[in-house]
């Protein structure tokens, strides 16, 4: 499939012709991501990761497009777009269903932690045909699969480098790709993606750049 990154946690895949979105947030080319798309895939409900208003846009002008999203998320989004109702889809870690032919396994349960006094809410990370996993804001390892393609959150207000580092270790995929890195500058983004790829490599990950706009075949 073809995968294409956008700003922030922004990825959609197209696939014989369907194409999946994750995550078209506030900081990401919401308009380009969601164009023809057949499906969405939503974490969890903080802005950066779903713009209520162009993805309720979205699902009232394609009146094919099916959205999955935490219940919290689907809730917010059925109030917005209630003509879309039937397409809006509450979902929990644990479950396996088919998005725009794609088969899909959810993973995780909650936000990792920003502070104790910031609530936690609820998170939920997507393997995309056993091969390209979006874990969303948390650094939930998917159990019993092998994961192909790993999106890694490289930067965040919950996460340091060594967590990032553990979780490109802990998972282990061939291939791994960024996400969540709008909050990072080029001194930055060149520190962490040095670590990610030097101890990665130890462990059989390799680690590839993108930036917004690129896309590569997975």
């Amino acid at each position: 499939m073809k995968l294409t990154k956008y700003t922030h946690a922004c990825v959609r895949l197209e696939k014989d012709g369907r194409v999946l979105v994750f995550d078209p947030g506030t900081f990401s080319e919401t308009d380009q991501a969601l164009a023809g798309a057949d499906a969405v895939l939503i974490t969890h409900e903080h802005g950066d990761h779903v713009d209520v208003d162009a993805v309720a846009a979205a699902l009232q002008a394609n009146t094919a497009l099916e959205l999955f999203a935490p219940e919290a998320v689907a809730g917010t989004l059925r109030g917005k777009a209630a003509d879309a109702s039937s397409r809006i889809h509450s979902v929990a870690p644990g479950e396996d269903f088919e998005a725009a032919g794609f088969s899909i396994r959810t993973f995780g349960g909650q936000h990792a932690l920003i502070h104790p006094q910031i609530p936690v809410v609820a998170n939920v990370g997507y393997l995309v045909d056993a091969n390209v996993y979006h874990p969303g804001d948390s650094f939930a390892i998917p159990d019993g699969v092998n994961v192909r393609t790993l999106l890694v959150p490289i930067h965040a207000p919950w996460n340091k480098v060594g967590e990032v580092v553990d979780f490109v270790i802990g998972v282990r995929a061939p291939v791994a790709f960024p996400i969540h890195d709008a909050l990072l500058n080029d001194t930055g983004r060149g520190l962490v993606e040095g670590h990610v790829t030097r101890i990665g490599a130890k462990y059989g990950s390799e680690y590839r750049h993108l930036s917004s706009g690129d896309s590569v075949e997975v």
